[in-house]
């Protein structure tokens, strides 16, 4: 496992790490979340990812006890938390002053943490202005309840502001950002953010590699397998993912190329992924161990991706929609 800093940061985190959207809380409980983070540590993962939002603060219950019972030093990893759906109130959601602050509480009560390694604002606020989040999360790491503070989602100019603005008030501008990449989602990574990676260093934990599943394969034949992350009702917002019919002929294309390595589509998609010197880590999920040590293998063959191969990807995606 290589450990990469995260942007211009001096934290270190390893290429692949694991969250814990859609799964704790809601496909596992307690003991699952136990095993599959102890298999991820073991193979040389040090970041978990979370969010007030997921499972409604559930998963960040299941996942702070899980620490707690695995007995893990707490300078041998790194967690982040995400502010932004706290509950149904007026005042439970979005970036204000006041949601940050008590968000940020609530979320280390979950965790029975003393402070999160990392902490994003979730999605950008258009009914708060940017001064006053970034005031907010300068407070959350004046206080020492988080150390790096980021965003997720946040246009390129929004983030630029939020920069701006910081640097002339002597505040902590954010340092990182978490949004989605993967072979079929590529415009805002590649393009939009180009500029942050160059002119502040900005560092990225990407989420949704294998674009919910649809480049494991699973979703080839143009049905939705039962059990799989499109047969869930609470995801069926996802179904028109699985049912394009120009992505999953991308995935059937990039199959071949995967095949002819000898590894899963999902193996190579997160290979791919790290080829980018752009990408901090990658945000993998799992629902049982055995999907853990097959994600952490894409660590072996990423140097299996010669720029021959890297060109044939290249080459399928290039007229995706990204």
């Amino acid at each position: 496992m290589e450990y990469r800093n995260l942007g211009k940061a001096g934290v270190k985190v390893s290429e692949l790490s694991l969250g814990a959207w859609v799964t704790y809380g809601f496909q596992f409980g307690l003991q699952e979340a136990k095993e599959i983070m102890a298999a991820a540590f073991d193979a040389g993962v040090n970041f978990f990812d979370n969010a007030e939002a997921y499972a409604a603060g559930e998963a960040e219950i299941i996942m702070g006890q899980a620490f707690k019972e695995l007995g893990w030093a707490r300078k041998d990893y790194l967690v982040s938390t995400k502010i932004f759906w706290g509950g149904n109130g007026p005042n439970d959601r979005g970036l204000s002053y006041k949601h940050i602050i008590e968000g940020t509480n609530n979320a280390l009560k979950r965790l029975n943490l003393e402070y999160v390694d990392l902490i994003f604002a979730h999605r950008p606020d258009p009914e708060t202005p940017i001064e006053e989040t970034v005031f907010a999360f300068n407070q959350v790491i004046r206080e020492g309840k988080a150390f790096y503070w980021g965003t997720s989602e946040w246009s390129a100019a929004d983030i630029m502001r939020a920069t701006d603005f910081a640097r002339r008030n002597s505040l902590r501008p954010p340092s990182m950002e978490q949004p989605e990449y993967n072979l079929l989602h590529r415009y805002r990574f590649e393009v939009e953010y180009a500029p942050l990676y160059k002119e502040l260093g900005y560092g990225t934990t990407t989420w949704s590699p294998l674009y919910s599943g649809l480049l494991t394969g699973k979703y080839n034949e143009g049905k939705i397998p039962k059990g799989s992350r499109g047969d869930l009702k609470a995801y069926a917002f996802l179904r028109e993912k699985f049912e394009d019919e120009k992505k999953l002929a991308v995935a059937r294309k990039l199959t071949e190329v995967s095949d002819d390595l000898g590894v899963s589509l999902a193996q190579m998609s997160l290979a791919w992924l790290l080829k980018n010197p752009n990408v901090s880590t990658v945000i993998t999920g799992a629902t049982r161990v055995s999907q853990v040590e097959e994600n952490m293998k894409a660590v072996e063959i990423k140097d299996r991706l010669t720029d021959d191969v890297m060109a044939r990807i290249d080459e399928i995606i290039k007229d995706v929609e990204f």
